[in-house]
């Protein structure tokens, strides 16, 4: 008998793990659910517009969703439109992919004043994502970014570029008009550890200084580099080409440009002050400490600053209905199988992707990550549900009055998107509103 999957997200996670469900031994029938009417996930809403070379893996998850075997199901919300225990009524078993979109706190005061925002709240705004408000407040002229990963350069870099480079991009209207009336001329990014420890990208890095009108400035105070790092770098390439990036530019003399990007490393935020709002970001020195670790110094600085962005890290959220460890931000599981907080195994439902390991790694790791989840799926599942056609489900949804979108529902707002791009000579304008991708896919 035909095992009936359903995959709850619709971004790498879920549709990798989809992709390997059709290239089983076992005969499936898999579903995917999406909270938007547009799938991808993070892939769609969590990557800077002006990198459409990381945009292309859509292409390749895109051959999935056509697979005969596979169904779109969007603009359905676990937990609002459908429950976990329905769902068993129809799959004999539910892999939750999820993923991550909420900020990781940073656990110092302040960090909720008016003006201090999470760097997944400006990714999510800048990318256009259907469910946050189309407005950002843009009018600080001194900006700190906190984080050494490439979050904190992705949005240190729409920061300081001019709203008309990014036109070549993806954006609609109202993001470009707001990038263009910004008033930002200094984006401070700041690392707690040192330059060896940054978890930029090499490519990311250099992208930094693409830009006729930034200027980026590596300050020489907290450039250092020793015995542990050295070791830490012997052992990772990219790390290395990072430093490499790095020290060409210690000291190099700014050329005049009208924007700023400022690497500081060795400085941790400790408060974020201001009267009623954002007006100061205490950073506190750190010093190597010889094992990779850091500790403060009690060197305290005051840095002039209108607003900050925390890029620490995403986490994920709790999933209606599935336990939840607070702490770490996951499903709790083994292997990729759910079990309670008690250790006990949760019958037929399973987790891949950062809901499962935490927002860590890239796409090669998404993979496995489904290799391992799907490898025991097949190996236990047996067919339980009871309602087994797919019009079942439809039904279901269809009296709830959900309004489900499908693959030809998507493939339309994609070529409508395509054509909306095509007398601007880009390659296509990101609908910015959930009615607006309903009303194009219809």
């Amino acid at each position: 008998m035909t095992l009936r999957v359903a995959i709850v997200g619709a971004g790498p996670a879920g549709i990798y793990a989809a992709d390997l469900l059709t290239k089983s031994e076992t005969a499936v029938s898999v579903d995917i659910f999406e909270r938007l009417p547009a799938p991808f996930g993070l892939v769609r809403y969590g990557v800077a517009p002006d990198h459409p070379r990381i945009k292309e893996i859509v292409k390749a998850l895109q051959r999935v969703l056509v697979h005969p075997d596979v169904r779109l199901l969007g603009n359905v919300d676990l937990g609002v439109d459908i429950k976990l225990e329905e769902l068993r009524e129809f799959y004999d078993a539910v892999v939750v992919a999820t993923g991550a979109r909420s900020d990781r706190d940073l656990g110092i005061p302040g960090e909720h004043l008016p003006g201090s925002y999470g760097a997944a709240d400006f990714v999510s705004w800048y990318d256009s994502h259907p469910d946050v408000p189309r407005t950002w407040p843009l009018e600080a002229e001194h900006v700190a970014v906190l984080g050494a990963g490439n979050v904190a350069l992705d949005v240190a870099r729409v920061l300081a570029k001019t709203g008309d480079e990014m036109l070549s991009t993806d954006i609609p209207a109202h993001v470009h008009e707001a990038l263009v009336a910004k008033r930002t001329t200094d984006v401070h990014v700041f690392a707690r550890r040192g330059p060896a420890y940054a978890k930029f990208s090499p490519l990311e890095l250099r992208e930094l200084a693409h830009s006729p009108h930034v200027d980026v400035i590596v300050h020489p105070e907290g450039f250092e580099v020793d015995e542990a790092s050295m070791e830490h770098l012997n052992r990772n390439k990219q790390a290395k080409m990072v430093l490499s990036t790095l020290a060409n530019w210690v000291g190099r003399e700014p050329e005049g440009k009208p924007h700023r990007i400022h690497l500081h490393f060795l400085e941790q935020p400790v408060e974020i002050a201001g009267d009623g709002r954002v007006e100061t970001l205490r950073t506190e020195r750190t010093r190597l400490v010889g094992d990779g670790t850091v500790e403060g110094t009690g060197l305290v600085t005051n840095w002039d600053v209108q607003a900050v962005y925390r890029a620490v890290g995403y986490r994920s959220s709790a999933i209606s209905d599935l336990p939840f460890d607070d702490r770490a931000a996951v499903v709790p599981n083994e292997g990729g199988r759910v079990v309670d907080l008690d250790g006990r195994r949760v019958p037929g439902t399973y987790v891949t992707g950062w809901v499962k390991r935490g927002p860590v790694g890239l796409i090669g790791h998404t993979k496995s990550d489904a290799a391992e989840t799907v490898a025991h799926l097949v190996a236990e599942t047996t067919p339980t549900a009871t309602s087994r056609q797919p019009g079942d489900v439809d039904a279901f949804l269809a009296d709830r009055g959900v309004d489900v979108t499908d693959l030809e529902h998507w493939l339309r707002v994609d070529q409508h998107e395509i054509h909306l791009g095509e007398d601007s000579g880009r390659l296509r304008v990101k609908l910015p509103g959930r009615d607006e991708l309903l009303a194009a896919g219809r």
